[in-house]
């Protein structure tokens, strides 16, 4: 039975997720929204299970361990079988620079080696097409194997025996193999010379890249994991964002909240890049601006869409596909998503937010100025005669439509952070300006969204019930922390919301009824609420039972079981990852406590 124990590998073009018996279960090629040309994630129950899949079969297997070489997105996944024999799995993405580029194909490497014994070993790859409705085309030489589907042609080169691998038949590994499946090009160099100098220079580039973090004292596994994570969820060309790298693994168990993620909602994105610049790394940043920029200038009316896709495209039309059965068979998959369609206030304060910090620091290559400023101005307008008129919400409500409270405060934060930029740029009458509308915007907040029977700032103008979402009013500065409107919110919200160290986004039914599971980032939010105001001891106990709902690589999906501490929801899921790092860079003791 599929679960979310699952590795990640990836190079910010394309990933893969690889499961703890070293089987390929997701790969989109060419890019994260691709087709899936390993499917099994999402093909439990179908009759073809040969289908889109690229396992390492052991004979006998017994057990297995999976991890990351330190400070890397290289992953390895050792198998032992029940005599003792056992071998290492090592897949990895390349990703490093060469002749003053980043070198990122499309491929994945893997490199099968003996560890103990003669291992007994059967390597099934058999890609498919079309969301697992066509079965590859074949073509072979004496050292590769050529993929044809009806959009693109992939490449394997191995050193392994071709005819071994096109008859499925088992063999002893007596000394590494290797593969390299890419694009359908000639590899210039043989194949174990090629990915053991990938794999070296892949590293390198790791290791290097986290040697530049500003981590926390505390939790320094959980900090580092989560940003080499939130990374590889960047599309680097574009600069886009995917709130995920999977679709439709449900929220909770039969519950039809299948959601396709692989597109890039600009509320998720800020929200990694915030997170991204408090660890002191601005590369994600500076290519996530350039994405809105574009997104800005392709805007009619300035009005933006809550998401779009990786190469900037509007349309996301969301569709069911049949040739796959669903995570644990739990249907329906889906493909494209219909909230390109909704109207979402709060998009408006997310990319205001997401400039923000690219006008005061010098170290970008491209610093942003008045001209950028006057171009944000139309997004923030938006924000301004959108503050109090009703949408679909964060949480992205298909059939309901209300004045929601938390897209008011991302509108008031829009016009609150304009004001700050104009007084850095000497800016003093648009400083006023927004400085006016800011104020406005508070008013209208605290007059309707507060309700005073129940003393809690509402989900909804003129509402009545507590939503997660309004935990963040203090870190965006709406409240402060010690405000006793802020500390009624935060009871009410836990008093309604919190299951055992898990907390729900709301309690009311939704589209779809009264969901379920716990949403991973709203435990996330209540333990930063719990931080600020002074709660630390309650904070950290949280915190640290959190981490240890994390799988065996130190990931998180969407949603939590709070039962059994199961893991759902598509995945990784950067919202939760996200969260580690705010919750680590808020609790940790500072490095001058120790020198």
């Amino acid at each position: 039975m599929s679960d979310l124990n699952l590795g990640v590998i990836g190079n910010c073009v394309y990933s893969a997720l690889i499961d703890q018996r070293a089987s390929v279960v997701w790969c989109c090629m060419p890019r994260f929204d691709g087709d899936p040309v390993f499917c099994g994630l999402l093909n439990n129950g179908n009759g073809d299970t040969a289908r889109g899949v690229f396992d390492v079969d052991m004979e006998g297997f017994a057990q297995s361990e999976q991890h990351y070489i330190e400070n890397t997105a290289v992953l390895v996944t050792r198998l032992e079988d029940s005599q003792g024999r056992a071998l290492e799995v090592v897949d990895f993405a390349p990703r490093f620079n060469q002749f003053g580029r980043r070198y990122r194909p499309t491929a994945l490497v893997r490199i099968i080696r003996p560890v103990e014994g003669t291992p007994r070993i059967r390597v099934r790859l058999h890609p498919a097409f079309d969301y697992g409705a066509t079965p590859a085309g074949i073509t072979h030489g004496s050292n590769h194997i050529r993929f044809v589907g009806p959009q693109f042609a992939m490449r394997l080169t191995t050193s392994a025996p071709i005819n071994y691998l096109l008859e499925d038949t088992a063999f002893y590994l007596e000394e590494p193999v290797a593969f390299f499946l890419g694009p359908d090009e000639t590899l210039a160099q043989p194949v174990a010379e090629a990915a053991g100098e990938n794999l070296r220079h892949t590293i390198a580039y790791w290791q290097d890249w986290v040697r530049h973090l500003a981590v926390p004292l505390d939790y320094q596994e959980a900090v580092i994991r989560a940003a080499i994570t939130l990374k590889l969820c960047w599309f680097e060309e574009t600069g886009a964002i995917v709130a995920a790298m999977t679709t439709s693994i449900p929220e909770s168990a039969n519950s039809g909240r299948n959601w396709d993620y692989r597109f890039c909602w600009l509320r998720d994105a800020f929200f990694v890049v915030r997170a991204l610049n408090r660890l002191g790394t601005i590369d994600i940043m500076e290519g996530y601006l350039r994405y809105l920029r574009n997104l800005i200038g392709d805007a009619v009316n300035d009005h933006l869409q809550p998401v779009f896709g990786i190469g900037l495209e509007h349309r996301l039309d969301e569709r069911e596909v049949d040739s796959l059965a669903g995570y644990r068979g739990m249907g329906p998959v889906r493909v494209g998503n219909q909230a390109f369609e909704h109207v979402q206030h709060d998009v408006y304060g997310q990319v205001v937010l997401s400039n923000a910090q690219a006008f005061f620091d010098q170290r970008l290559l491209r610093p942003l100025g008045e001209k950028d400023f006057r171009q944000l101005e139309s997004v923030a307008q938006r924000a301004f005669v959108l503050h109090d008129q009703p949408d679909a919400g964060l949480w992205e409500l298909r059939t309901k439509s209300k004045i929601h409270t938390f897209s008011s405060l991302m509108c008031w934060a829009a016009c609150d952070r304009m004001t700050k930029i104009a007084e850095h740029l000497d800016l003093e009458v648009a400083a006023a300006h927004w400085r006016a509308r800011a104020e406005h915007i508070h008013r209208v907040i605290c007059d309707r969204a507060w309700n005073p029977e129940l003393r809690m700032f509402a989900d909804a103008f003129s509402g009545g019930d507590p939503d997660a979402s309004l935990l963040l009013m203090a870190d965006i500065d709406f409240l402060e922390a010690n405000d006793p409107r802020f500390a009624g919110t935060v009871a009410a919200v836990e008093g309604a919301l919190l299951r055992g160290d898990h907390l729900f986004r709301y309690a009311m039914p939704d589209d779809f009824g009264v969901p379920e599971n716990a949403f991973n980032i709203c435990t996330f939010w209540y333990i930063e609420a719990l931080a600020a105001m002074g709660r630390f001891d309650e904070a950290r106990r949280i915190f640290d039972s959190i981490l240890e709902c994390r799988n065996q690589v130190g990931l998180l999906s969407e949603d939590i079981d709070p039962k059994n501490g199961e893991l759902w929801g598509n995945y990784p899921q950067t919202y939760s990852l996200v969260g580690i790092i705010n919750g680590a860079m808020r609790l940790s003791r500072a490095w001058e406590d120790i020198l």
